[in-house]
């Protein structure tokens, strides 16, 4: 979608999901001008600084401009990976905490040395309450800092700041590319929001926390070619090749397992709702932060960090973990949508009145939990079934280690056949046949993460060619799936049947609502 669309379609009625936004504008602007000459070369090419003014010059024209949704510790971390790409200009930075107030990390001062050290500024602090980096103000001053020290000579112009995503696409009128780092529960929000503008989007996990909405962001993706997507994860899967040839060659007989487990979570999990009410921070627009969700009282232990061990807000530690292991055993092993889905979870009790009981939890995610998919044989592929486990669950040691003198590491996978086994690392990393004897004579090829290709590159040379890259929305569908039926069926704490063709669950109906979103007026993406 153009420029044009800000311009000369205020008549127009809104474009519903699934619908193609770039046939109703017509009016060229710069964006439209990018598009037209990638779409006609193979790839894009740089114009080198000695013939336009020195060694890695990139005309202002020829600048793919982004808009920064998500400016926490997460996305401030990878927002320091992008600042120094020549083709590449942020020129909005988006998030409804405006100062560093209140941020949890995995460090106190990890983040802020690092952002020391980008900006060669060893004094740099965060204002706020001094802890812990994040919020607009902070993304805006790295941008303007970095650019005006180490890219002076494209005389990049200041980055605009917003708390809302709406306004920022109303006034950043060439905006090419947005890339999305919020919580979960406005992914698929952003998505849809971005795509029905025409404007390329590259975004974390989940693509959605709710399976329909993931959908539904995964057809307008799949209606909309020209706009390149790019889910984040999938630049950190490993290769399934080895475990595919020992597979083939029968190594370990007929695949009936596949085993993922990761030490997730490794943050605060809370049993139960809070009841206090603290002041909300100062510049933090609470109501922008919840988003389509219903209205709550503000509470910390929902944001930042800790949000994604809540069902409305986040998905879980399959959702957070699993898209980076097993994405490409899916596309692999060509795993579509499971029939059956059986949880096994933790629980939590308490005191009350004397006498002890459960609580009764449809909030959050449990402290530890493992799921079983069963998936139906396809082709010359046997049924196979895969086990998510989390919480430090691990599958049962096999025999095969106990010969090998030898335990579970932390977080690992494991592919179990009617013959033998196949054990790797959490993404596929390293494998064996176990016991170690049956390695004997085997040489695997090493691979080094250092060779794979950056994958925010990938996804920048890939709009500019006017083209779709490795991890694209369409490429999702079924770790999307999974992830959301992981937690209807925490939530339910009932086995699941599954029909894909209908997107529903048979034998539990009531389960039914954890698959949908019911948006807070004014949030719905059909309207966005």
């Amino acid at each position: 979608m153009e420029k044009s669309m800000n311009q000369n379609s205020k008549n127009k009625r809104p474009l519903k999901i699934g619908e193609v936004a770039t046939t109703e504008f017509s009016t060229v602007n710069r964006r439209n001008f990018l598009g037209t000459i990638a779409a006609s070369a193979a790839a894009f090419t740089i114009v080198p600084r000695h013939v336009m003014g020195g060694n890695g010059f990139v005309a202002p024209n020829d600048k793919t401009t982004l808009a920064y949704i998500g400016v926490g510790t997460q996305g401030m971390r990878e927002l320091l990976q992008i600042l120094d790409i020549p083709e590449l200009q942020i020129i909005a930075v988006c998030d409804p905490q405006k100062e560093a107030i209140g941020y949890f990390d995995w460090s106190k001062i990890g983040l802020r040395d690092d952002i020391r050290k980008k900006l060669n500024n060893p004094g740099w602090t965060s204002g706020g309450d001094n802890t812990v980096p994040g919020g607009r103000e902070n993304g805006k001053a790295i941008v303007d800092e970095y650019y005006r020290k180490f890219r002076p000579d494209q005389k990049l112009s200041s980055c605009n700041a917003y708390a809302d995503f709406r306004e920022m696409f109303q006034k950043e009128k060439d905006l090419d590319a947005v890339k999305v780092m919020t919580p979960d529960h406005l992914h698929g929000l952003l998505a849809t929001a971005a795509i029905k503008r025409g404007i390329h989007i590259s975004i974390h996990k989940p693509l959605s926390n709710r399976l329909l909405e993931g959908r539904k962001v995964i057809e307008l993706a799949r209606n909309n070619p020209k706009v390149t997507t790019h889910l984040i994860p999938w630049d950190s899967n490993g290769s399934m090749e080895q475990v595919m040839k020992w597979i083939s060659e029968g190594q370990i007989g007929t695949l009936k397992e596949v085993h993922n487990w990761s030490n997730r979570p490794v943050w605060p999990q809370y049993p139960t709702i809070p009841l206090d009410k603290p002041a909300i921070p100062k510049g933090f627009d609470w109501d922008l932060w919840l988003g389509p969700e219903a209205e709550r009282t503000y509470h910390p232990n929902y944001t930042n960090m800790v949000f994604r061990g809540w069902y409305d807000f986040g998905g879980g530690s399959m959702a957070d973990m699993g898209h980076y292991s097993l994405w490409t055993v899916f596309k692999a092993l060509e795993l579509e949508a499971p029939k059956i889905i059986e949880p096994n979870l933790s629980h939590v009790c308490g005191i009350k009145d004397s006498s002890a009981f459960q609580i009764k939890n449809d909030f959050s995610f449990p402290m530890a939990s493992s799921v079983r998919f069963k998936y139906p044989a396809k082709g010359s592929r046997p049924p196979v079934d895969l086990i998510w486990y989390d919480g430090g669950i691990r599958p049962p040691v096999p025999v095969e280690l106990y010969e090998d003198n030898q335990e579970f590491t932390p977080e690992g996978m494991m592919f179990v056949g009617d013959k033998g086994k196949i054990l790797a690392g959490f993404h596929v990393d390293d494998p064996k046949l176990i016991p170690e004897k049956r390695m004997k004579g085997i040489e695997v090829p090493k691979t080094t993460k250092e060779a794979k290709p950056n994958g925010f590159q990938l996804f920048l040379n890939a709009l500019r060619a006017g083209k779709q890259c490795p991890g694209s929305f369409t490429e999702a569908v079924h770790i999307t799936e999974a992830v959301n039926l992981y937690a209807a069926s925490l939530r339910t704490g009932r086995m699941l049947k599954y029909d894909a063709s209908q997107m529903k669950i048979t034998n539990v109906p009531e389960a039914n609502k954890y698959l949908v979103r019911d948006y807070r007026k004014g949030w719905n993406p059909e309207t966005i």
